[in-house]
């Protein structure tokens, strides 16, 4: 949170998206929006309750959005493209595992070894 602040001149940035995290995410995402600024939570977080009043965004009104992931709307036009080659999923997944290995890398997600795993038949 001190890097991102220091690298935007105190002010923190503009928008924040936080993607399926855990409570750290949510409280690293408030550290680093600046006052007017938005958060987009993205899938189903890992905790129930999280701060929003107005210490925390109410005050210097921040937004707080989301929603689950849309990814069955893409999956059947990005998926192949992944598998294939034509998409690299570098930018997404830093783990493969194959089928029977689909535990372990649950368990690398879980354990945060892991941010995206990608499962190969």
């Amino acid at each position: 949170m001190a890097k991102v602040r220091e690298l935007t001149g105190g002010d923190g940035t503009h928008v924040v998206i936080e993607a399926v995290g855990h409570m750290p995410a949510y409280e690293q995402a408030v550290g680093v929006v600046r006052p007017g600024g938005v958060i987009s939570r993205v899938g189903v977080p890992q905790y129930e309750a999280a701060p929003v009043g107005f210490g925390s965004l109410f005050g210097p009104n921040i937004t707080l959005t989301g929603g689950p992931a849309p990814a069955r709307a893409y999956i059947e036009t990005l998926l192949p493209a992944v598998l294939d080659g034509t998409v690299d999923h570098g930018k997404v997944f830093d783990r493969e595992v194959a089928l029977d290995e689909i535990a372990a890398g649950y368990r690398a997600m879980d354990d945060r070894e892991a941010l995206q795993v990608l499962v190969r038949p």
